[in-house]
């Protein structure tokens, strides 16, 4: 009998080993693993998180509630778990007005949102939702441009879908925000 080989176990990173190898790549870390992203987003779920980012950028804006981030900003979930929202809010109390650290940060914002690509599949985006929550983002929108739908997760609440011809609302983190749901799909 030939004995064999076993490859060892990929090593598994910290938050701040992923920040410095892969701050620039799309990939997310789970768990000391990292995930890499589809390359670039398709031209469609790109249009959308770019209007997302505006009428929600806009308004937190005008409102000086905090400030809109996309492309993916890394989000500290624990020690070995790093995740990149496609948009996200941080109200000013979490995170003061000024320019933005340029590095892996502590930073939990209130809103996490997701976009809902092809490649996507319903348990990854539901381990994203989850690791939001754990880590203490007040809310979680996931964008389903196939269905035209989208859901807002809270803690241990039952998610509130929105359809396509609904006013999406999100008082608990964007008080006065009211925007129709087929805006972001414009």
């Amino acid at each position: 009998m030939t004995p064999t080989t076993l490859a060892a176990p990929p090593a598994l990173l910290t938050a701040e080993e992923f920040f410095e190898r892969y701050a620039h790549k799309r990939a997310e870390l789970v768990d000391g693993v990292v995930i890499e992203e589809e390359p670039v987003p398709a031209a469609r779920r790109g249009e959308i998180c770019a209007e997302i980012t505006r009428i929600l950028g806009n308004f937190a804006k005008e409102s000086k509630l905090g400030r809109v981030m996309s492309n993916d900003t890394m989000v500290r979930i624990r020690d070995k778990t790093v995740r990149g929202p496609d948009v996200l809010f941080v109200s000013y109390t979490r995170l003061p007005p000024g320019p933005a650290p340029d590095k892996l940060t502590d930073m939990v914002p209130e809103l996490a949102i997701e976009v809902r690509s092809p490649s996507n599949d319903w348990p990854d985006i539901f381990g994203k939702v989850s690791d939001y929550l754990k880590a203490g983002v007040t809310a979680v929108l996931v964008v389903d441009p196939e269905q035209a739908t989208g859901s807002v997760y809270r803690g241990s609440e039952i998610p509130q879908i929105f359809d396509n011809g609904d006013v999406l609302t999100i008082p608990d983190v964007l008080p006065g925000f009211a925007v129709p749901l087929k805006a972001f799909f414009a």
